[in-house]
């Protein structure tokens, strides 16, 4: 399968300023895999070191500073000379040796000529805490599950060509707005984590991507218990657990009291710092004004928490496959929605979306694009209702306003509607 990512390792691997480089991402998500094929495809060579399957690799950062000796011992042990810019090194599960992590500071100060990319599972924890690692000297990548146009291209490549027609104002022929809604249900039910999505592509069979759900949550919840760091790991169990009941409230806004009866602030917000830091979880604040900058006006207090894979909600949600397919209305199609549109949504502008809500009206989320603010509804079905959204629009005449539903992409009024389908296009469709 392809990655997006790709094309932002090729603009590192081009770059003038181009620092060491750290993948973060939450386990499962592809790191491995893409680090390889980056350096299969655009390298002569390349150095794979594991430090969580090699131990002995340790006493090598462990017992020198200089890249130059550190790069002649890799070579002796990779068996062929490390060449700046034609060899990729990779140093994977890189979380298990924090001097090789600190090592990149010096190859950034005396060795930029090498090509090192890093990886490791937590290492958004590892990196949250700015003492254990070299801060300003290496370059970030966050790694994600596949978008729905990598899950489209991988599982249905015909149908991905001309998805990826698909232009501003284009008329979608009816045969194709289903046969991309029907893509879309299955991306609901499947995610884009790259073990579901590969074994949907072979077998097709949702009781094996079921399964691998299932496996996935537990190896998480599992990461979880071995976590031994000062964040105590049953509240971090006791946050994910929540994650369903929180989203199926009718607000959707995250109270701690959810997680336990009585729960409070201070005793769940290192947990959820951690799972935000891990890539788990995704956080949206509400803002107190719809203005520009939208970050001026979180209310840092009240916030929504979303699943980082739509696939693995749906599974913990327990939501059977027939009602998504079946086009009936569930109780958690709305917080299904919300979710997907999210996980496509990020990245896509500069400023990440916010949500906005008050006693009288909320909208679902809040976009910032450039200097304009977009108000966003997302609806899981055909329904135009949306009192809130529409009071907005006639109240602010704001220059785009955006309805993602399954009904077909067009104007109706100030409103552009948008298949849901096209959530990984938004910014390029305004």
């Amino acid at each position: 399968m392809k990655r997006n990512a790709i094309s932002d390792l090729l603009k590192w691997k081009a770059s003038a300023e181009r620092k060491p480089l750290v993948i973060r991402g939450a386990r499962q998500v592809g790191k491995t895999w893409l680090m390889k094929e980056f350096g299969k495809n655009y390298y002569k060579s390349c150095v794979y070191l594991n430090f969580d399957e090699e131990d002995e690799l340790k006493s090598i950062f462990e017992t020198n500073k200089n890249p130059q000796r550190i790069i002649e011992l890799l070579s002796m042990i990779a068996g062929e000379k490390i060449l700046p810019g034609e060899t990729l090194v990779i140093f994977d599960e890189v979380q298990e040796c924090p001097e090789a992590l600190n090592t990149l500071k010096y190859f950034r100060e005396k060795a930029n000529e090498y090509h090192v990319v890093a990886a490791g599972s937590l290492l958004g924890t590892l990196l949250a805490k700015p003492k254990s690692y070299p801060v300003g000297m290496v370059n970030l990548l966050d790694l994600y599950p596949l978008t729905f146009d990598e899950f489209l291209e991988a599982a249905e490549p015909a149908l991905f060509a001309y998805y990826e027609t698909i232009e501003k104002g284009q008329q979608i022929e009816e045969l194709f707005h289903h046969r991309l809604l029907e893509a879309y249900n299955s991306y609901l039910i499947i995610g884009g984590m790259p073990e579901c999505v590969s074994s949907w592509v072979k077998y097709r069979d949702p009781a094996q991507v079921s399964q691998i759900q299932r496996e996935l949550v537990e190896i998480y919840e599992n990461d979880f218990s071995k976590h031994n760091g000062s964040v105590n790991s049953g509240r971090i169990l006791m946050v994910f657990r929540s994650i369903v009941t929180q989203l199926a409230k009718p607000n959707e806004k995250f109270i701690y009291g959810a997680v336990r009866p009585g729960g409070r602030a201070r005793d769940f917000e290192e947990a959820i710092e951690w799972l935000v830091s891990a890539g788990m979880l995704n956080r949206v604040c509400n803002v107190s004004k719809i203005e520009h900058p939208l970050s001026a006006f979180d209310r840092l207090d009240q916030f929504k928490l979303f699943l980082f894979d739509t696939g693995l909600l749906k599974h913990m949600a327990g939501i059977d496959n027939s009602a998504i397919l079946l086009k009936t209305d569930y109780q958690f199609k709305g917080p299904l929605t919300e979710n997907y549109v999210l996980q496509q949504l990020r990245g896509q502008f500069d400023v990440e979306p916010r949500y906005y809500s008050d006693k009288n009206s909320e909208l679902d989320f809040v976009l910032q694009y450039g200097t304009e603010i977009i108000p966003v509804e997302a609806k899981g079905g055909e329904s135009k209702s949306a009192p809130s959204f529409k009071k907005y629009i006639s109240d602010r005449h704001p220059e785009y306003a955006i309805r993602f539903s399954k009904r077909g992409y067009r104007k109706d009024g100030s409103i552009t509607n948008l298949p849901l389908y096209l959530a990984r296009k938004t910014k390029e469709l305004l």
